[in-house]
């Protein structure tokens, strides 16, 4: 790319974009129907099982996704994160997840995945309990419930608020608008950037490991049917 002639670069392929939305929306649906709880768990264990696929689909999506959606490509070490954090990093590092970015998505793809693993064994009191809570003692259903309630619950809502905190200071601050390219997927670059696949054929890919991965938490939910 020649001078500072500009272009657009696909960066979030088709079903990265999918899922981010998707969980976004997942994620409020499980906070508002386990407030609601009574009848409204049982759209909250679908939801539950809903975002676990989602979570799997995400991890094989991290190995054979779009260039930028991959983790090779935004997994930084502390120190890369502490120069970014100090304006000493390469602008190529925030071209997909910056390493702050990077962060973040780590942080809530743990907590989520605890969350949903807890939620699977977990049991609130006549009201409901979770499809593998026969496998577990009381003692540890009540310790999973427990983390489920009081702990994940609260740090996953913190993070999300640091999320679109931080989405908003780059819009406003740094006039770095995040949400446009996680809609329609392209970047306007300076710097010359490889591009995410997203073709028909990576689409397809996406779909059948979306299905595999909602295959696999089907097959481990039934575990607990009689």
């Amino acid at each position: 790319m020649a001078g500072n002639e500009r272009r657009k670069v696909r960066v979030w392929d088709l079903p990265t974009r999918l899922f981010h939305w998707t969980l976004a929306l997942c994620a409020l649906g499980l906070l508002v129907t386990g407030k609601i709880g009574g009848e409204a768990m049982a759209w909250h264990a679908r939801l539950g099982y809903a975002v676990g696929s989602l979570l799997l689909f995400r991890l094989a999506w991290g190995v054979v996704g779009g260039h930028w959606s991959r983790f090779a490509s935004f997994t930084h070490s502390p120190r890369v994160v502490l120069d970014y954090l100090r304006g000493r990093c390469a602008a190529q590092l925030a071209i997909g997840h910056s390493p702050l970015g990077a962060t973040s998505v780590y942080a809530l793809l743990a907590f989520l995945t605890a969350q949903v693993a807890t939620g699977l064994f977990s049991a609130n009191l006549e009201e409901f309990a979770g499809p593998l809570n026969i496998f577990v003692s009381n003692a540890t259903a009540r310790l999973l419930t427990a983390y489920h309630t009081n702990i994940g619950v609260p740090v996953l809502i913190t993070l999300v608020l640091l999320h679109v905190g931080a989405i908003a200071y780059y819009q406003l601050r740094r006039g770095q608008n995040l949400i446009g390219p996680m809609v329609h997927g392209d970047k306007t670059l300076v710097a010359a950037a490889p591009a995410s696949r997203d073709d028909w054929r990576s689409r397809l890919l996406g779909a059948v490991v979306l299905i595999i991965a909602a295959s696999a938490v089907a097959g481990l939910v039934s575990l607990g049917a009689d």
